[in-house]
């Protein structure tokens, strides 16, 4: 496939990595349309040279007119928040999304569909998990709602002709990040820069990405792998620990604060503490990231001091 004619949708692009992915499509020649009710992400993120449309996919007429003349769906709308307070309600609110959009391609003809799944489909699994891993056991809402929506698309996709790439990421970091790790401890320590409080006991150990890396890889995966269904990894080969982060970020900050620890082994109910993804199918693909999980979290804290600070 090649992006540079394709005429793409974009739902949730006015979020993190929607808008960081819809600025490298117009970057490849391809004419993108952004869909986003904006509860988390923000039209003024979005490239002007993208049609944007503000709807909520949890409206099952949302999507009227707006796939004519679509080639490829990329799917990034989803509450996203693993320690929500509403996690019946997110698993209904993700699932009919994609109900929701997979009626009206079929509708409208649609047949390629990209979509952002994530780690969490995996629950507490042996590390490096590698995509073939089972039995899948989510725990949380969010872990869950990805994976019934796997289900979903690898339904459609084999009995209605349905091409699907499957995207389980690692944490994606970078420039324009909110509400986690990085983002959250460059706040705290610019509030007070002598003391950070950590979530539970800071040996977490997770694979951060950075979003370009991120953005290579799915592209990557769109234009090479061509099964009905494609589910592919997106990570690194090494982890960062909840302690290290805070370490990167001190140090970029040119600060030396005393830790203190909410304690457990988990940041919240449902965080998963260790995770780092297999690659390798993802490898024999021929990609891979150019950094490393410390050097992503890094060069993100950079990216989001010069922002927040």
């Amino acid at each position: 496939m090649d992006i540079s004619d394709q005429r793409i949708l974009v739902t949730g692009g006015a979020g993190f990595v929607g808008s960081h992915l819809v600025s490298r499509l117009l970057a490849d020649g391809a004419a993108v349309t952004v869909v986003d009710n904006c509860s988390s992400g923000s039209q003024d993120r979005v490239a002007d040279d993208a049609r944007f449309v503000e709807a909520d996919l949890t409206d099952p007429d949302a999507l009227d007119g707006v796939l004519d003349d679509i080639d490829l769906v990329f799917h990034l709308a989803a509450s996203k928040l693993v320690n929500t307070d509403r996690p019946h309600a997110q698993f209904e609110d993700n699932t009919q999304m994609t109900l929701h959009l997979l009626e009206a391609m079929a509708d409208a003809g649609v047949t390629q569909i990209a979509y952002t799944s994530s780690s969490t489909v995996y629950g507490e699994a042996p590390r490096p998990t590698p995509e073939d891993y089972a039995p899948l056991e989510p725990i949380s809402a969010y872990g869950a709602s990805k994976l019934a929506d796997e289900g979903l698309l690898s339904a459609r996709a084999h009995s209605h002709d349905l091409t699907v790439w499957n995207f389980r990421f690692a944490n994606v970091v970078g420039p324009g990040l909110r509400g986690a790790v990085i983002p959250d401890f460059i706040e705290k320590l610019t509030a007070d820069p002598e003391t950070l409080t950590i979530l539970g006991n800071g040996r977490q150990a997770k694979s951060y990405l950075h979003i370009d890396d991120c953005i290579d890889a799915m592209l990557h995966i769109v234009t090479t792998a061509d099964d009905a269904v494609n589910t592919y990894n997106l990570g690194t080969r090494t982890t960062t620990s909840v302690d290290r982060i805070a370490a990167i970020v001190a140090d970029e900050m040119d600060l030396d604060p005393d830790y203190e620890y909410t304690g457990g082994d988990r940041g919240w109910t449902g965080d998963v503490p260790k995770m780092r993804l297999s690659i390798e199918k993802l490898s024999a693909l021929g990609w891979e990231p150019e950094l490393s999980s410390d050097r992503a979290v890094r060069r993100s804290t950079r990216e989001l001091i010069d922002e927040l600070c």
